[in-house]
């Protein structure tokens, strides 16, 4: 891919308004966007609700629309939003320290789980690959793993305590039940269950003694096969890890530590809160400076190991704090942000004529 070798810009799609607070985060459904089915996209806010923007393409001015608001659940901010790998679910992290589970079915969304137990705000809601198990993290510091099990009923089957500070982000990683945490604490931890007891451990922490992050650890994300991680902090740094056995290992038994390969630093003046590897190998990142930053690896000099060059950037891609930044699943270069200016935006990297 030599998006290097053309001019590119991020050029605005459609600016899709309806919350009255800020947003928070967003989530593409991953079942949607082809074969005919409309692309459809969750966001969460400080207003309590939860959106559903579906695509409408015989609207070709203002293709998406709100389809459902997800209200009268949650009490507080709605911080996370997560859909299962079957497009069916949608899990939803509250400042009211509840997880809820919503069912798609028709046009209709229905809370059929509240998943209760932490202590405090619940930061960040992850689903595993094969969708059988739930993370949730809060600001008590802890990470929950939820047993799916029939009927919509989830068991919690683990609370994992490492961190000492309040957690941000819970991610699982692409293909194996291995899990992403990151934290106040200036760190990301790497968890995975031990086959034989149940239990689930610590493998690695990622901190300043091996290259990590100064502060704040606010967001994670992979690239498409799994063998690499980009993560953003407090620091204003990107940094990005990488595994040569992610793509072969297959439980903790065969672990092989995450390693600092790079530090993209000086692109944001800001705190980076969201960060977001594309399928076609492009790093979005938006910060508190209100700018979008796309980075591309650069083959041309491999000599140290990868570096990444800055594709582009967009200033002002918001009028306040941009807190996600998502690549569409299904469209490689459609992309969405939301900020605190509460807003979302639809964006298409485009190759200028």
């Amino acid at each position: 891919m030599d998006l290097l070798e053309k001019k590119m810009e991020l050029k605005e799609i459609q600016k899709l308004e309806g919350h009255t607070d800020r947003v928070w985060s967003l989530a593409w459904n991953p079942t949607t966007g082809v074969a005919g089915i409309p692309a459809m996209l969750a966001s969460c806010s400080g207003d309590k609700t939860v959106r559903i923007w579906q695509q409408n393409t015989s609207l070709p001015s203002n293709p998406w629309e709100c389809k459902a608001v997800l209200d009268e659940t949650h009490t507080r901010t709605v911080r996370s939003c997560a859909w299962s790998p079957s497009g069916k679910l949608l899990a939803t992290g509250s400042f009211d320290a509840t997880t809820a589970i919503w069912e798609h079915v028709g046009d209709d969304f229905e809370c059929v789980a509240t998943l209760e137990g932490h202590e405090n705000e619940v930061k960040s809601v992850s689903w595993n690959s094969s969708g059988s198990l739930l993370a949730t993290c809060s600001r008590d510091k802890s990470v929950w793993i939820w047993e799916v099990l029939p009927g919509n009923e989830f068991e919690c089957v683990s609370v994992l305590q490492g961190h000492t500070q309040d957690v941000k982000m819970v991610q699982w990683h692409p293909f194996m039940d291995v899990l992403f945490s990151c934290s106040y604490d200036n760190t990301i931890k790497v968890w995975a269950g031990d086959d034989d007891s149940d239990d689930w451990e610590c493998l690695q922490t990622l901190n300043e003694s091996n290259n990590g992050h100064s502060s704040t650890v606010w967001a994670l994300s992979f690239n498409s096969t799994g063998d690499k991680m980009v993560t953003c902090s407090d620091d204003l740094t990107l940094k990005v890890w990488g595994n040569d056995s992610a793509t072969k290992q297959t439980n903790g038994d065969e672990f092989s530590p995450w390693r600092h390969l790079c530090t993209l630093s000086g692109f944001h003046d800001r705190t980076i809160f969201s960060v977001h590897w594309s399928r076609e190998g492009v790093i979005a990142s938006g910060a508190a400076d209100d700018a979008i930053r796309l980075f591309v690896e650069n083959n041309d000099d491999l000599v140290e190991g990868p570096s990444y060059k800055l594709l582009l950037k967009k200033e002002k891609a918001h009028d306040m704090d941009v807190n996600s930044v998502q690549w569409s699943f299904k469209e490689n270069r459609l992309l969405a942000s939301a900020s605190d200016d509460g807003t979302i935006k639809i964006w298409e990297l485009a190759s200028l004529p």
